[in-house]
């Protein structure tokens, strides 16, 4: 099971690694080729930048899709991201990323339908 863990370090900065069953735990890549919100990198428990490309790393690396990484992150951001906590570490995993993302866009198909 893919989980995504991330803290806050003493100097201000964000630090998000990937655990993996079998796998060294490494850093998450922030997916500057997709679009560069952040230069500084990761943050999350607001609404800015820096949670916007953590949003758009976290969905790239759990759907597997550049695309619909692209499409969602802002939404994905103020649903999830936004909420994590600064005062201590959070994890998600990647079936909770999957499962939001699959509700965000359930819920982009029934706005779509009305009218």
């Amino acid at each position: 099971m893919k989980k995504y863990i991330g803290i806050l370090l003493e100097n201000g900065s964000a630090l998000v690694s990937i655990i993996e069953d079998g796998i060294r735990p490494h850093p998450l890549p922030p997916r500057f080729d997709l679009d560069n919100h952040s230069p500084t990198g990761f943050a999350w428990g607001y609404g800015g930048s820096g949670p916007a490309q953590l949003a758009l790393a976290l969905l790239a690396d759990a759907l597997g899709d550049d695309k619909r990484a692209l499409r969602l992150h802002q939404q994905f951001k103020w649903r999830v991201v936004l909420h994590l906590p600064t005062s201590t570490q959070w994890t998600l995993s990647a079936e909770q990323i999957r499962a939001t993302s699959d509700d965000l866009d359930a819920a982009h198909n029934r706005g779509a339908h009305h009218g």
